[in-house]
This record gives C-alpha cells, sequence and structure tokens, in this order.
C-alpha cells in the first residue's frame, strides 16, 4: 500500500511543478525536486537501520510517520496553489466516468505510446540494477563482502542524487531533448552490455556509478511529456507517464527474476542473461520511441 502510495505522491508534485513554473524552468525545479526525494531514501538506509537496531521497528516505523506528518503539515500551511482561471465555487465537477474517458482518450493520440513505451524501461532498469541485481551482482560475481557492495550501492544513491540537478540545468529544450533522450538511454543499455560481458569488478561498480548520474537524464523525460501535450492535459499526461514508470519498475523486477531462474536452469550465467535482458529492453524502449509517431510542434522536433 506504501508503494501504491508513492507514484501519487510523486506525480502530484510534479503537476504542480509544471503549473508553477514555465517550460524553461521546469526540468530544472523538477530535477531539484527528484535529487531532494533520492536524499530521503538515503535518511531510510544506514539511519533507519541504526534506529531500529537501538530501539525496535516500531520505533522506525514511528519516527517515519511522524516526519511524513511533519511534511503534509509543512505543505498544509506553505504551499498555496493559485485557482485556475474561470474555475470557482460552482464549477462543475468531473464525474468519473468523465475523467476515465479523457485518461483513456490520452491513448488515442498516436504520440502517447512511444513516450509510454520508454517511460516503463529507463526508471525500472535504474531501479532494477540499484535495488535488486547490485548486491548479488558484486558478491556473487567479485566476491565483495555485504559491506562493500553495501558501501557501493551507497556510492550510487549518492551520485544518482547528482543526476536530476545535472540533467535539469543541462536541459536542451524542445528543439533537440529528444535526441538527447534516445542517446543517453542507448548510453546506459551500453553500459549494460558492459555488465553482461566484461566480467571485471571495475566495469561493474565504476558502470553502476555511470548509470547513476546517467539515470538524472529521466528529469527530460518529464519535460518531454509536458512540452507533449496542451495545458488542459498536463495532469492526465503525467499521470499516465508516471503509471507508465512505476509499473515498468514492478515488471521488470519480476521479469530479470525469471530470466535469472530460467538461465540457472540451463546452465548460463544468471547475471549474463539479466543485464543483456535489461538491456535489450531499453533499446526496444528508445526503438519505440524513435519509430512510433512524435507529438506535434516543438516537442516532436529532434
Amino acid at each position: 500500500l506504501i508503494g501504491v502510495g508513492c507514484a501519487p505522491a510523486f506525480l502530484v508534485c510534479t503537476v504542480f511543478i509544471a503549473r508553477q513554473f514555465d517550460a524553461a524552468r521546469f526540468a530544472a525545479v523538477s530535477g531539484a525536486s527528484m535529487a531532494m526525494g533520492t536524499l530521503g531514501m538515503l535518511l531510510t538506509g544506514t539511519p533507519l537501520a541504526w534506529l531500529v537496531e537501538q530501539l525496535s521497528w516500531r520505533a522506525g516505523f514511528a519516527v517515519l510517520g511522524g516526519l511524513s506528518a511533519l511534511a503534509w503539515l509543512w505543505i498544509f500551511v506553505a504551499v498555496r496553489e493559485p485557482a485556475a482561471p474561470g474555475s470557482g465555487s460552482h464549477a462543475p465537477r468531473e464525474s468519473l466516468r468523465e475523467a476515465v474517458g479523457r485518461f483513456a482518450a490520452l491513448f488515442t493520440l498516436p504520440h502517447t505510446w512511444g513516450i509510454v513505451a520508454l517511460g516503463s524501461v529507463t526508471y525500472a532498469a535504474f531501479i532494477s540494477l540499484r535495488g535488486l541485481w547490485l548486491g548479488p551482482l558484486l558478491i556473487e560475481r567479485h566476491g565483495l563482502s555485504l559491506v562493500e557492495s553495501g558501501h557501493v550501492a551507497l556510492a550510487v544513491s549518492l551520485v544518482s542524487l547528482c543526476g536530476p540537478l545535472l540533467f535539469g540545468r543541462l536541459d536542451p529544450g524542445a528543439g533537440t531533448r529528444r535526441r538527447w533522450i534516445m542517446a543517453c538511454t542507448l548510453a546506459v543499455a551500453a553500459l549494460f552490455v558492459a555488465f553482461a560481458f566484461a566480467e571485471r569488478t571495475w566495469v561493474d561498480v565504476g558502470g553502476a556509478l555511470f548509470v547513476g548520474l546517467l539515470s538524472g537524464y529521466i528529469i527530460l523525460q518529464y519535460a518531454d511529456v509536458r512540452a507533449a501535450y496542451p495545458a488542459a492535459l498536463t495532469g492526465r499526461a503525467m499521470a499516465v507517464f508516471t503509471m507508465a514508470m512505476f509499473l515498468g519498475v514492478a515488471a521488470m523486477q519480476w521479469l530479470t527474476g525469471w530470466i535469472a531462474t530460467e538461465a540457472a536452469a540451463r546452465g548460463i550465467d544468471p547475471f549474463l542473461a539479466v543485464m543483456g535482458g535489461i538491456a535489450a529492453l531499453l533499446v526496444a524502449g528508445m526503438v519505440a520511441f524513435r519509430a512510433l509517431p512524435a507529438p506535434p510542434g516543438g516537442a516532436a522536433r529532434g
């Protein structure tokens, strides 16, 4: 249930930023927001483990609940969204049927499919590496200890803080943004190919750090989504993209587990199969993004 709640919370923040800041500042502000979210993940690592060890797991949940309540209170007091033009207390509310119909209408726009196809694999590749396969890769392939692999995972998390900030500042704009997105996707896929075949400790450690940094280009995908739809559809488009991103995380972790099991049963190195599979999914997503219709107007250029 907590996991289900993460996607709507992230979506609401992104839509709020899209409404508050113009297109020129959207990527930079979204990058800062994503970096702060990653910082929160660090706080739930070693500090939370120490707290649970010193007190109990109930204390950990209590502290997290208290911090969440403080964050909610801060938002309640400090954040204000101006009323949309023409909105008022007598504005008709949208029915559930109308809302579902308008979400479905997004998929009648041809460029939605390419955006969703790529969105479902980019963040998923990073999370599958960082959250599922990095530890086993370093421990089983290279003989690192649990603590040593934890140090690498922490370093990857720290580097991933810089990615959204970096790409938010480097956003090239609608003219070439899509080329940047495709180039970064291919670069990450190439790193996963290296993980599959190189079998060198420095390649796996250095490559994981580089994947952490490059993961920040996902912020360019959010900027691309904003540019691809009119203002009236921005919220729904962000919702569809975020849904694809988080469903992709779940699907890729399940799929790579299945790939590893099947590879081991056939005498194939599971890490070669898993890393190669992730690389193939990234390339497939990029090809769909490139081949399917692009958005009209400025977002389609590049």
